[in-house]
């Protein structure tokens, strides 16, 4: 996803030499091949990026479009307070953007995990909210956030997620992704666990229990209409992402339901108001927190055989 991050902002900075790269000493090959086509459009802050915030909000005031790029948990945790009032309670147009979400920093523990951000992040006025599940996705949600003016929050993985998009897919905010119909229940779905949750769609499919599969990428604002239309058909919502199931999708699920008057049963598979457990590569830290597919398969078959 770091490439096409990278990829699809040197299209933009090519044509708009406002749009600028902000790091904080996060920088890949990709940024390095960024400052060799557009030395002047790129800034390192180094470890600073409460300063690197600050700083970009002073760069949209005057008319410039920073995309602030570094670690997830370094911006939504530590540099939440400079988001909150110098970005968004000024609504000011700058784009923040967090690297490894949920547990795709697997091997340095959850101090580096980005499991909080969405129940963090969602809560401040004025921020657009993505969570892209692809690398097309990420390339999409990118030229949404240029085209949005004002604080966009977008959260990428970074351990060559599974493709799910042609090269001519276009993404509609405003309107989830379905990836698999179904006729029985309806699964939620955000970030880059939605390989893991389409493969234990198919494992239910043998199962004789069919899923609708849906990919929210636009967590805020979210597709409240699509949620309690597939309600009414469908009785109960699966949701499963890689984050705590307070304030996250499941959180946003059931709230909407609760708002309106929706009738449905709500199943979240998420970290239980825990930090996750275990080291390792992303799929050992998902396995071993029971968010790998086979994990979510026999949680959806036990709950829908205790019905």
């Amino acid at each position: 996803m770091n490439s096409a991050y990278i990829g699809k902002l040197m299209e933009l900075a090519e044509k708009d030499h406002d749009v600028l790269h902000l790091l904080a000493d996060s920088g890949t090959g990709y940024d390095e091949m960024f400052r060799r086509n557009f030395p002047d459009q790129i800034f390192n802050f180094g470890i600073a990026e409460e300063n690197m915030v600050a700083a970009a909000a002073g760069m949209a005031a005057v008319g410039k479009k920073p995309f602030v790029f570094t670690a997830g948990a370094f911006l939504a945790f530590r540099s939440m307070e400079f988001i909150r009032d110098d970005i968004c309670f000024q609504n000011l147009n700058v784009k923040i953007v967090g690297m490894g979400s949920g547990l795709a920093w697997s091997s340095l523990g959850p101090t580096h995990h980005t499991t909080e951000d969405l129940a963090v992040l969602r809560a401040i006025p004025n921020l657009m909210v993505l969570s892209p599940a692809t690398p097309k996705q990420v390339g999409e949600c990118v030229r949404i956030a240029y085209e949005h003016d004002g604080p966009v929050y977008i959260r990428i993985g970074m351990n060559h997620e599974k493709e799910f998009y042609t090269d001519e897919y276009c993404m509609d905010a405003a309107v989830p992704d379905v990836i698999r119909e179904g006729s029985d229940a309806v699964m939620y779905c955000t970030g880059s666990i939605l390989e893991e949750a389409d493969e234990a769609c198919g494992l239910l499919e043998k199962e004789g229990i069919s899923v609708k599969l849906v990919n929210v990428c636009c967590i805020k604002p979210f597709d409240e209409k699509g949620l309690l239309s597939d309600v009414c058909r469908y009785g109960k919502v699966i949701t499963v992402e890689e984050h705590n199931v307070h304030g996250g999708l499941g959180g946003i699920v059931s709230e909407t339901l609760a708002y309106h008057g929706g009738k449905a049963r709500v199943i979240p598979i998420g970290l239980r108001d825990m930090f996750a457990e275990g080291y390792g590569t992303q799929k050992i830290v998902r396995k071993n927190n029971a968010l790998d597919a086979e994990s979510i398969y026999t949680y959806v078959k036990e709950a829908w055989e205790n019905e």
